[in-house]
């Protein structure tokens, strides 16, 4: 996740665990693949063989990856990154008085087109789409978008699937729409499932 604060000790936040994008960190690494793994604020651990880069807000993270991005061969984006961030953040702890609470948000910046942008020719870029409705049609529109390669998509209404489990049930589309349904697997083996497909087109 990234967290976007809202005082010193609050923040706007979800619920992801990081699990995903570390077991797929892991299958690469154990794949052979030099890794390096941008992460929001997450309990899961990494082995030394994997540079990991902490951030907390998603323009942090949104810095991290434009940095490391020219350096990438594949780049899988599976972090669950804030859409919208408080406009001011409140030097000093808010304390409780009035009866309601206004918080103005604005936009974060897309991570996943800016680098679709700047994808060279043989750079892979892999992104993740989370839905709630419309799931396939919204995948392949951001696939088309964002100038991506391949898409994971994840639907919060398929059983096993989402945030903080320990499973997960993915379909993938390719650049032709190609589309690939997996059934419920545990995360490491979802992650082997994503990262074959990305290494088939190598």
């Amino acid at each position: 996740p990234t967290y976007e604060a809202i005082d010193p000790v609050r923040f706007i936040g979800n619920h992801s665990s990081g699990k995903m994008g570390f077991a797929i960190a892991h299958t690469f690494e154990k794949l052979g693949a030099t890794v390096t793994l941008i992460s929001g604020p997450s309990a899961e651990q990494c082995g030394p063989g994997i540079k990991r880069i902490n951030v907390r807000t998603a323009a942090e993270m949104h810095q991290a990856c434009l940095e490391q991005f020219p350096y990438s061969a594949i780049t899988v984006m599976s972090a669950a990154v804030a859409d919208y961030t408080p406009v001011e953040v409140a030097p000093e702890k808010i304390k409780k008085q009035d009866q309601t609470l206004q918080i103005t948000l604005k936009k974060t910046a897309d991570i996943l087109a800016d680098l679709g942008k700047q994808k060279a020719e043989g750079q892979l870029l892999v992104g993740f789409a989370l839905e709630t409705n419309n799931e396939e049609q919204n995948a392949q529109d951001k696939l088309k978008r964002k100038n991506l390669d391949l898409i994971v998509l994840n639907s919060l209404n398929d059983a096993g699937a989402g945030f903080g489990g320990n499973t997960n049930k993915i379909t993938i589309f390719n650049k032709t729409l190609e589309k690939k349904v997996f059934d419920v697997k545990s995360k490491i083996e979802v992650a082997e499932d994503i990262c074959r497909e990305i290494v088939t087109l190598l």
